[in-house]
């Protein structure tokens, strides 16, 4: 937001784990640090629901952008809130049962508490008016950007540094398809032992599952789990993967697919909205359900060098639709809407 906007006056509230430096040194940026714990969550929802809106009533602010689904539910600052995804309600077999409550509670609330509402994606916006009684005419589509390293990374990409390993980038929860990834491996394996698998992304519900399902296919040797890892590493191994998949049966947006896009890996995706629509033809799409059709698409992306080559020209290219700049202008423009919104309705009823 900070290159796009010198004019307005930007608070950052803060927590104890947030980086300092995530404020930026910009005269209209105010950093805000508070006493509470985001991973600790019953903290973060309190601290939201009874201390923020005291804080922004005391700073006079015009509007309160919320960019992780949830908003103080009482207060009088109008709220602009981003909304990733509807899974909870989607496909709640995914959560905890004590956990769900609470989505279900609180992003009901704030949908409809909020003046606007920001979706990442077409699908999350139908989503939203699919599953709560909003007014289509309050939800922006804008769409997530890309950073420029991913696009660094393509531009360093050379066939000599490639390394013989499928990357996949992802959590370890049950929507992400992994098991099926693994199975589906197994089988190219058979036919390509030199390449491995490796999975890279922070570990989740489904871990334990998962690491069975690679023993049990005697994939042990073959397929690999970073677990959380640092930037660095993870644009090396962008940078080094012969081919990036993502089987994932759901998403909000599906950002690992557009950073390989912009990294220019030759990609297999799920045809599912709304990766489908995000990567169109820049990536070979395959059903996520269907193992023989991972499978093939892993033999394709491996071993076609035409098509190879002509998913490496097109994926910085489409990643190219997706810039952060813009997504901070179109965000901008929402947020400046509801404040203006709400400096109207205050009009009015001084008027009356």
């Amino acid at each position: 937001m900070a290159p796009v906007d010198t004019k307005n006056q930007f608070f950052v509230f803060t927590n104890r784990e947030t980086d300092p430096e995530l404020v930026p040194l910009q005269p209209n940026f105010h950093h805000v640090p508070q006493n509470v714990r985001a991973s600790v969550r019953p903290a973060r929802l309190s601290w939201e629901q009874l201390a923020l809106p005291g804080k922004a009533h005391g700073l006079g602010l015009d509007v309160l952008f919320n960019p992780g689904f949830t908003a103080p539910l009482f207060g009088s600052c109008p709220n602009v809130t981003v909304f990733h995804d509807l899974q909870h309600k989607r496909h709640p077999e995914y959560f905890r049962w004590f956990d769900l409550p609470f989505w279900r509670f609180f992003l009901y609330w704030s949908a409809r508490r909020s003046t606007r509402l920001i979706a990442v994606s077409e699908s999350t916006r139908l989503d939203l008016l699919r599953f709560y009684p909003v007014d289509d005419g309050k939800i922006r589509v804008v769409p997530h950007g890309v950073e420029e390293a991913f696009f660094d990374v393509g531009r360093a990409r050379t066939d000599q540094e490639l390394r013989h390993y499928v990357l996949c980038v992802s959590t370890l929860h049950p929507h992400k398809n992994l098991d099926r990834l693994v199975r589906a491996f197994r089988r190219f394996h058979e036919r390509h032992p030199l390449f491995r698998l490796i999975i890279a992304g922070m570990h989740g519900f489904q871990t334990s599952q998962i690491e069975r399902t690679i023993i049990e296919c005697g994939m042990g040797a073959h397929v690999h789990i970073t677990g959380w890892i640092p930037r660095e590493e993870l644009l090396d191994l962008y940078c080094k993967a012969w081919a990036f998949v993502y089987p994932s049966l759901f998403e909000g947006f599906g950002m690992p697919v557009l950073e390989a896009l912009a990294s220019g890996i030759p990609c297999a995706v799920s045809c599912i909205e709304p990766m489908k629509g995000i990567a169109g033809s820049a990536a070979l799409q395959f059903d996520p359900l269907d193992e023989e059709q991972i499978a093939a698409s892993l033999e394709r992306i491996v071993t076609d060098g035409d098509l190879r080559a002509q998913l490496r020209a097109a994926g910085p290219l489409r990643a190219a639709d997706f810039s952060w700049r813009t997504a901070a202008q179109q965000t901008l423009r929402v947020v400046e809407a509801a404040a203006r919104k709400a400096a109207s309705r205050a009009g009015e009823d001084q008027g009356a």
